[in-house]
């Protein structure tokens, strides 16, 4: 339930046609406290519950659990939500032995696409894609949670 990830900015629009899925995302938070978030997302047809704890000092490790809900129960619990609602679309690219999930954000967060690549362990390697820009793992204005209370529009 440790999970591990690199996240990253994209200096292009290339991932789209190297893209094998692509998925439309709609999700908020019950709860952005900093020791806990907990997450209700809408994912294509299906919903899911997520807890996450505080991230490790490096930003790249932290607990997580999720629970698939029904898309039902996920839209009721999303009108309980605290304020920003983030939407975007997922893209998922294969690269060798890793997938990158890359997040093109609409409405508030329009402009704003993070790459993101889940790892096995902290210290494993992988091969970054030409796309891929600044890594931006352990920043926090670039954590979903934070990106509902505070979207990429109104950074200066």
């Amino acid at each position: 339930m440790i999970e591990i990830e690199r996240k990253f900015l994209v200096r292009s629009s290339a991932y789209k046609a190297e893209a094998f899925k692509n998925t439309r995302i709609i999700q908020g938070f019950l709860n952005t406290d900093k020791m806990r978030t907990v997450r209700v997302r809408i994912k294509g047809s299906s919903g899911f519950l997520t807890v996450k704890g505080i991230s490790s000092k490096d930003g790249r490790s932290r607990f997580e659990w999720e629970k698939e809900i029904s898309k039902t129960d996920a839209e009721a619990l999303l009108k309980l939500c605290e304020d920003g609602v983030i939407d975007k679309i997922r893209y998922e690219v294969r690269l060798k032995n890793h997938i990158f999930e890359v997040d093109e954000f609409h409405g508030t967060n329009k402009g704003l696409v993070i790459a993101e690549v889940e790892l096995n362990d902290e210290k494993e390697t992988f091969t970054k894609p030409k796309w891929l820009g600044k890594e931006v793992t352990g920043t926090i204005k670039y954590y979903n949670s934070q990106l509902s209370k505070k979207p990429y529009s109104t950074w200066e």
